[in-house]
């Protein structure tokens, strides 16, 4: 298998919009069995098949039978990326920034509009 050009690696995280973070907790962990996936010591959600599946309940979607996921793209350096992809013209829409001190984040615009996040390590 080839990365492609602009480093793009896998999905990385799919976050999900939850209202009570306990229940969604006890739901994926007791529930569905899934295992916890940590990061920097801590728990970031949980493990499913190479991919992390986070719970958000402080952020802007909230839960709903429609699609309504964020996507988080792994690549190997999310400085270049951002750089390349301004290179492409597309709409960078949250330039990247440290996270927690160990993930560099942004985000662009897809060409319907859609947000896609990607990160890599510092």
């Amino acid at each position: 298998m080839t990365t492609p050009r602009l480093g793009l690696k896998r999905v990385k995280v799919v976050a999900l919009a939850v209202r009570d973070l306990a229940r969604a907790i006890s739901f994926y962990g007791e529930t569905l069995g899934l295992p916890p996936a940590s990061e920097g010591g801590r728990q970031v959600g949980f493990e499913l098949g190479g991919t992390v599946l986070m719970l958000k309940d402080d952020w802007y979607g909230t839960p709903t039978a429609e699609p309504n996921p964020r996507i988080t793209l792994e690549c190997a350096d999310a400085r270049a990326l951002e750089a390349a992809l301004r290179g492409h013209d597309v709409n960078i829409s949250d330039a990247v920034e440290l996270y927690d001190g160990a993930h560099y984040i942004g985000a662009f615009l897809d060409s319907e509009g859609n947000k896609l996040w990607f990160c890599s390590p510092k």
